[in-house]
Protein backbone atom coordinates (compact mmCIF):
# COMPACT_ATOMS: atom_id res chain seq x y z
CA UNK A 1 0.00 0.00 0.00
CA UNK A 2 2.96 2.20 -0.27
CA UNK A 3 2.85 5.85 -2.44
CA UNK A 4 4.33 5.23 -5.64
CA UNK A 5 6.75 7.92 -5.62
CA UNK A 6 9.62 9.33 -3.44
CA UNK A 7 9.13 7.82 0.02
CA UNK A 8 10.82 10.55 1.68
CA UNK A 9 7.58 13.03 0.45
CA UNK A 10 5.03 14.26 2.59
CA UNK A 11 2.59 12.14 1.39
CA UNK A 12 4.40 9.06 1.73
CA UNK A 13 5.26 9.80 5.03
CA UNK A 14 1.83 9.97 5.82
CA UNK A 15 0.69 7.47 4.03
CA UNK A 16 2.75 5.16 6.24
CA UNK A 17 2.73 7.27 9.27
CA UNK A 18 0.20 6.26 12.21
CA UNK A 19 -3.34 7.43 11.96
CA UNK A 20 -5.86 6.74 14.55
CA UNK A 21 -9.59 5.41 13.60
CA UNK A 22 -13.00 6.76 14.08
CA UNK A 23 -14.47 3.89 15.39
CA UNK A 24 -17.99 5.55 16.33
CA UNK A 25 -20.17 7.35 13.96
CA UNK A 26 -19.97 10.11 16.28
CA UNK A 27 -15.98 10.19 15.88
CA UNK A 28 -16.50 10.39 12.09
CA UNK A 29 -19.23 13.42 12.41
CA UNK A 30 -16.88 15.29 14.12
CA UNK A 31 -14.61 14.84 12.01
CA UNK A 32 -16.22 15.81 9.01
CA UNK A 33 -16.88 18.98 11.03
CA UNK A 34 -13.47 19.89 11.40
CA UNK A 35 -12.46 18.78 7.56
CA UNK A 36 -15.64 21.42 6.97
CA UNK A 37 -14.21 24.06 9.00
CA UNK A 38 -11.07 24.20 6.88
CA UNK A 39 -12.56 23.95 3.88
CA UNK A 40 -9.34 25.16 1.44
CA UNK A 41 -6.36 22.92 0.10
CA UNK A 42 -7.78 19.79 0.66
CA UNK A 43 -7.02 16.88 -2.44
CA UNK A 44 -9.42 13.91 -2.27
CA UNK A 45 -8.08 10.86 -4.76
CA UNK A 46 -9.58 7.45 -5.24
CA UNK A 47 -7.43 4.32 -5.96
CA UNK A 48 -6.93 3.58 -9.66
CA UNK A 49 -7.45 7.38 -10.35
CA UNK A 50 -5.53 9.55 -11.64
CA UNK A 51 -4.09 12.02 -8.61
CA UNK A 52 -5.45 15.49 -8.78
CA UNK A 53 -3.34 18.49 -9.97
CA UNK A 54 -5.00 21.03 -7.62
CA UNK A 55 -6.78 20.73 -4.40
CA UNK A 56 -10.63 20.74 -4.08
CA UNK A 57 -13.19 24.03 -4.26
CA UNK A 58 -14.96 24.12 -0.54
CA UNK A 59 -18.27 23.65 -2.22
CA UNK A 60 -16.89 20.28 -4.27
CA UNK A 61 -15.03 19.16 -1.13
CA UNK A 62 -18.60 19.10 0.84
CA UNK A 63 -20.17 17.34 -1.41
CA UNK A 64 -17.07 14.51 -1.49
CA UNK A 65 -17.74 14.47 2.99
CA UNK A 66 -21.86 14.32 1.98
CA UNK A 67 -21.38 11.69 -0.75
CA UNK A 68 -18.40 9.43 1.31
CA UNK A 69 -20.46 9.70 4.38
CA UNK A 70 -23.75 8.58 2.62
CA UNK A 71 -21.78 5.63 0.78
CA UNK A 72 -19.93 4.60 4.24
CA UNK A 73 -23.31 4.98 6.04
CA UNK A 74 -25.15 2.85 3.76
CA UNK A 75 -22.74 0.02 3.09
CA UNK A 76 -21.18 -0.57 6.21
CA UNK A 77 -24.17 -1.06 8.20
CA UNK A 78 -22.49 -1.75 11.39
CA UNK A 79 -23.29 0.45 14.55
CA UNK A 80 -19.48 1.24 14.56
CA UNK A 81 -17.51 3.16 11.73
CA UNK A 82 -13.89 1.98 11.59
CA UNK A 83 -13.52 2.43 8.39
CA UNK A 84 -12.18 6.39 8.60
CA UNK A 85 -8.95 6.73 9.83
CA UNK A 86 -6.87 10.51 10.36
CA UNK A 87 -3.11 11.63 11.18
CA UNK A 88 -4.82 13.73 14.03
CA UNK A 89 -8.49 13.80 14.19
CA UNK A 90 -8.55 17.37 16.16
CA UNK A 91 -6.69 18.72 13.70
CA UNK A 92 -6.63 16.72 10.41
CA UNK A 93 -4.04 17.02 7.75
CA UNK A 94 -4.38 13.24 6.09
CA UNK A 95 -7.68 11.12 5.97
CA UNK A 96 -7.81 7.26 4.53
CA UNK A 97 -11.26 6.29 4.12
CA UNK A 98 -11.32 2.54 2.98
CA UNK A 99 -13.89 0.89 0.74
CA UNK A 100 -16.66 -1.39 3.05
CA UNK A 101 -17.20 -3.48 0.04
CA UNK A 102 -12.85 -3.93 -0.41
CA UNK A 103 -11.72 -4.11 3.40
CA UNK A 104 -9.82 -7.23 3.88
CA UNK A 105 -6.74 -6.22 6.28
CA UNK A 106 -6.02 -2.56 6.35
CA UNK A 107 -4.26 -2.87 9.35
CA UNK A 108 -0.97 -3.74 7.48
CA UNK A 109 -0.80 -6.88 10.14
CA UNK A 110 -1.26 -9.10 6.45
CA UNK A 111 1.61 -9.89 3.99
CA UNK A 112 -0.56 -7.70 1.32
CA UNK A 113 -2.33 -4.90 3.16
CA UNK A 114 -5.57 -3.56 1.18
CA UNK A 115 -5.44 0.19 0.48
CA UNK A 116 -7.66 2.86 1.24
CA UNK A 117 -10.05 3.35 -1.22
CA UNK A 118 -10.09 7.13 -0.68
CA UNK A 119 -7.75 9.77 0.22
CA UNK A 120 -7.98 13.43 1.34
CA UNK A 121 -4.94 15.07 1.91
CA UNK A 122 -3.57 19.07 2.40
CA UNK A 123 -0.10 17.16 0.45
CA UNK A 124 -0.33 16.58 -2.87
CA UNK A 125 -1.24 13.17 -3.51
CA UNK A 126 0.53 10.48 -5.40
CA UNK A 127 -0.74 7.21 -7.02
CA UNK A 128 -1.04 4.10 -4.84
CA UNK A 129 -0.05 0.65 -5.91
CA UNK A 130 -2.94 -1.49 -5.92
CA UNK A 131 -3.17 -4.94 -7.97
CA UNK A 132 -6.66 -5.82 -6.97
CA UNK A 133 -9.54 -5.16 -10.05
CA UNK A 134 -11.13 -1.87 -10.83
CA UNK A 135 -14.25 -1.75 -9.52
CA UNK A 136 -16.42 -0.67 -12.09
CA UNK A 137 -19.44 0.73 -9.40
CA UNK A 138 -16.41 2.90 -7.61
CA UNK A 139 -15.27 4.46 -10.58
CA UNK A 140 -18.82 4.87 -11.85
CA UNK A 141 -19.80 6.88 -8.16
CA UNK A 142 -16.69 8.99 -8.74
CA UNK A 143 -17.29 10.18 -12.28
CA UNK A 144 -20.59 10.48 -11.05
CA UNK A 145 -19.04 12.89 -8.27
CA UNK A 146 -16.37 15.03 -10.38
CA UNK A 147 -16.48 14.14 -13.57
CA UNK A 148 -13.86 13.45 -16.36
CA UNK A 149 -10.47 15.01 -14.90
CA UNK A 150 -12.16 17.53 -12.00
CA UNK A 151 -10.48 15.75 -8.69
Amino acid sequence: MKASADPASTFSRQMDGYLRGMLYWEQLDALWLRVRAEPQGWYVSQLGEAVPSAPLEAQALSRFVDEIDALLRSEHRQNFCGVVYADVPELPTFIKIFDPRHMGSFCSCSSTPIPPRWVLSRSHPEPIQDDAPADGARRRWWSRLFGAGEA
